[in-house]
């Protein structure tokens, strides 16, 4: 339900956003989020728990954005705005290493509840510093917000991902088909909302930047295919290796760490090297990291190749979004952001969806010729459900179904990891020749956008 809302609101808080102020919007969203945690924490039931989810989806989708959108409306310089969103990235990748090994050791010493805790100290710091701190944006000419695009947007984003999470799950069935039908659909309606109205929820003539559009793709791309690997790797060292899921956030530690290096990097290479020439490097180095994954059976080697991809996602992350955000004047930067930033939902979920899918068909078909007579048929489907059957059985045929499976799942990863290589080579190319206009950020040369005047509180 989070994942979902948050997902679905995005783009609506992101326009919201430039029209009521974007740090206004923030501090709305963080009250929001730390009342939705408390309940969350607190939940006596499970509908309880299910509506506090809901309110942190809808919380967490006015936080992202604005946040972003205040980098692209404040820096307006090149120079100072990747390094803005370099730092930016760092911190909300720092934060996805080590959510899961603080949570991990909560849940040893807490109740289940405490884990939605973790993040109110940082809303409340928020909430403290942000009036003092951030000034506010706003676009003082914006008209009303449309309803019937805020509902169309909805209509369309929260089936198409439904359906989506359902075909990785559950395969081609046929209220995942109609879901994504339906969100498609309503997608087409949105967009020619869009086009007929004045002020539109989203400004769709973005898309007519060159620049802007490939940055996107992009990194829809790269969120798709290395995040579909991710979630695969996390199954391998966890049913494979044996690891727990803290030990498994701990494995992936250097992966994290060798992210954040390029995302830091990425701002000052570029400033003497075009990003078309960083974005297609590191790429290229991500496909290098993924065909290592291909050649590797082993924690060690899984995690390496990891790492590489993460390394070479870097500049596109920090550079892409860039593009992105600054491809918008200073008073549309929430809604470029919110575009952005819900790329990134759809790109993991589809990722999810088409290779987690062909990792199934993989897995399906390398067991199908190795399982030992009297295997039980949850095995045939995945590994997990092998790993669940396997104390039921005779010890020499659990062995012989846990082997088979474990080599099936091993074989689908690698078929994934193989096909995300050569289409990350294919953003490689795509990048370097639809980017080739983008200048090096340069010398800071522009002075940070003057926020709205707003009286003190």
């Amino acid at each position: 339900m989070y994942g979902f809302l948050l997902a679905g609101f995005m783009i609506t808080m992101g326009t919201l956003g430039d029209r009521i102020g974007k740090r206004r919007l923030m501090l709305i969203g963080a009250v929001g989020f730390v009342a939705a945690s408390v309940l969350a924490a607190y939940s006596t039931s499970p509908e309880m728990l299910i509506v506090a989810r809901a309110l942190l989806g809808i919380a967490g989708a006015s936080l992202g954005p604005t946040m972003l959108g205040l980098i692209g409306s404040m820096f307006r310089d090149p120079r100072q705005r990747t390094t803005a969103i370099g730092t930016w990235v760092v911190c909300m990748m720092g934060g996805i290493a080590l959510g899961p090994l603080v949570g991990g050791v909560m849940l040893e010493h807490f109740w289940w509840g405490s884990v939605f805790l973790l993040g109110v100290p940082a809303m409340v710091l928020l909430l403290i510093l942000g009036p003092i701190l951030l000034p506010e944006h706003r676009n003082p000419n914006a008209g009303r917000l449309d309803l019937a695009s805020v509902a169309l947007s909805l209509a369309a984003i929260l089936p198409a991902i439904y359906g989506l999470k359902e075909l990785a799950r559950n395969g081609w069935e046929l209220e995942a088909v109609a879901a994504l039908a339906f969100g498609v659909t309503m997608g087409v309606l949105f967009v020619r909302r869009q086009r007929r109205l004045a002020d539109p929820l989203l400004d769709l003539r973005l898309f007519a930047n060159r620049a802007f559009a490939t940055a996107l793709s992009c990194m829809l791309i790269n969120t798709m295919l290395p995040g579909a690997t991710m979630v695969l790797l996390t199954q391998f060292l966890q049913l494979v290796e044996g690891l727990t899921p803290l030990g498994a956030g701990l494995a992936l530690v250097p992966a994290a760490f060798a992210g954040i290096v390029s995302v830091q990097l990425a701002p000052l290479a570029a400033r003497r090297v075009r990003p078309a020439h960083l974005i297609s490097a590191g790429m290229v180095v991500a496909a290098t990291g993924l065909f290592v994954i291909t050649q590797s059976d082993t924690a060690v080697g899984l995690v390496a190749g990891f790492s590489l991809i993460n390394l070479g996602a870097g500049p596109l992350i920090t550079l892409g979004t860039n593009i992105v955000v600054g491809a918008a004047p200073p008073e549309k930067a929430g809604s470029a952001a919110s575009v952005s930033q819900v790329s990134n939902e759809f790109g993991f979920a589809l990722g999810i969806a088409t290779m987690g899918s062909l990792a199934a068909a993989v897995y399906r078909a390398d067991v199908a010729g190795t399982l030992p007579p009297g295997a039980p048929a949850a095995a045939r489907d995945t590994l997990a459900g092998a790993a669940a059957a396997v104390p039921q059985l005779p010890a020499p045929l659990g062995e012989a179904v846990l082997a088979s499976a474990r080599a099936g799942f091993t074989s689908g990863l690698h078929t994934v990891a193989a096909v995300s290589a050569v289409l990350v080579l294919g953003v490689a190319v795509v990048s370097l020749v639809l980017l080739r206009q983008v200048p090096p950020v340069g010398a800071a040369t522009t002075a940070p956008a003057e926020p709205e005047a707003v009286p003190a509180a």
